[in-house]
């Protein structure tokens, strides 16, 4: 059985998955990671080149490959549970766990990266994550098996929550 972690960005599956994989003695997998390393180009230039939805389709490949494995902390890009045969195929062999944070909590964990491409394209940075949060929050639970705040609490104290539910 696979842990799998969703919810958008900066609110903190890289950072949780990292200590879940080594409390557990499992690997680690980002599907973004996944697709860059697949496509040989940033996030960034998948987007500009081809388009989100060529990324998002190169993310579903992504998705349906590691549903077939087992014993994977798999930590999904903010957008993997947009297209439901993504969180179909991780369902199979996984339990879905939504970390959750607040606007101003993403705003500061995200606010200096520039391997994350805008989204909206058209919106201020903070009016781009209160729209998108709002648009995917029904997506996100919808998806998942469990709920998990991150806002103000320790990686350990999220970790001990996930491991206590599994």
């Amino acid at each position: 059985m696979n842990i799998v972690l969703i919810g958008y960005r900066g609110t903190g599956k890289s950072s949780v998955g990292k200590v879940l994989a080594e409390r557990l003695g499992r690997r680690l997998i980002s599907t973004d990671a996944e697709v860059v390393r697949r496509a040989g180009l940033s996030i960034p230039e998948i987007v500009k080149q081809s388009g989100w939805d060529h990324f998002r389709d190169l993310e579903s490949e992504v998705c349906q490959d590691l549903a077939g494995q087992d014993g994977l902390i798999i930590d999904t890009g903010g957008g993997a549970v947009l297209r439901p045969q993504n969180v179909a195929r991780l369902k199979t062999n996984g339990t879905l766990f939504w970390l959750t944070a607040d606007v101003a909590t993403i705003a500061a964990r995200i606010g200096g990266d520039s391997q994350r491409p805008s989204l909206t394209g058209s919106k201020s940075f903070l009016e781009e994550i209160d729209d998108v949060l709002r648009e995917r929050t029904p997506i996100y639970a919808a998806a998942a098996d469990h709920v998990v705040a991150t806002d103000g609490r320790s990686l350990a104290d999220v970790v001990a929550t996930i491991l206590a539910r599994l």
